[in-house]
């Protein structure tokens, strides 16, 4: 198993494999062909309530994650991306500043745990 998390702002790696946006928004400033998505998956994203009040404070990092795992949980949407990881290298791509507290990394993590 392959999770890979990649800012929107950074350039594509050829071995990216499978490249899909995690954000429920569009990273500012970034042009849509720029970006070079299999997928933009904005149901796997934090709902907007849970994204306000987290607000990427790292003070909030483990309720943040503990909220969103009940959020996936309670979603099919996260059922095709597990597919995805188990088919092979997947890149989650997230519009966040701060590469350690983000929703992309809480997802890999939610991922891992699933697929094992």
């Amino acid at each position: 198993m392959d999770i890979r998390t990649r800012r929107a702002y950074e350039d594509m790696a050829e071995n990216d494999g499978y490249r899909v946006l995690v954000d429920r928004l569009w990273p500012r400033g970034v042009a849509k062909d720029d970006l070079k998505l299999d997928d933009w998956c904005k149901n796997v994203a934090p709902s907007d309530d849970l994204r306000k009040w987290f607000d990427h404070d790292p003070d909030k990092w483990d309720e943040f994650q503990s909220r969103y795992r009940k959020e996936l949980d309670s979603s099919d949407a996260v059922d095709d991306l597990i597919e995805r990881v188990k088919a092979g290298r997947v890149t989650l791509i997230y519009g966040a500043k701060d590469e350690a507290h983000n929703n992309a990394v809480a997802l890999r993590e939610y991922l891992r745990d699933k697929v094992g």
